[in-house]
């Protein structure tokens, strides 16, 4: 345990981090994860509302990415990473029902 006043502070802040921190990756895993069910439901029956639906989750996702990477929760490179992921998977099925 901590001996003094600043490092018990420290101590702290440490754990507040620590649980901001799991909360906005916990919540990017979430949308990853809707984002790519809504992508194998569109892959299955392209139709508009879905692609539009695949979308609207995309863009859910990227900005959640973005705000961990504007904390620091993420560092940048993972961040991009992570939507160009996200983009791969949507891209061939887009091109090819256009």
């Amino acid at each position: 345990m901590a001996n003094t006043k600043s490092a018990l502070k420290r101590a702290e802040i440490a754990e507040r981090n620590r649980l901001r921190n799991k909360a906005y990756k916990s919540v990017v895993k979430t949308l990853i994860k809707k984002y790519q069910n809504a992508v194998v439901v569109y892959a299955a029956n392209p139709t508009p509302e879905l692609k539009e639906e695949a979308l609207s989750r995309l863009s859910e996702a990227y900005s959640k990415i973005d705000k961990a990477v504007k904390r620091g929760v993420l560092h940048p490179n993972n961040g991009a990473r992570k939507k160009s992921r996200l983009a791969q998977r949507l891209k061939p099925l887009t091109q090819t029902a256009e």
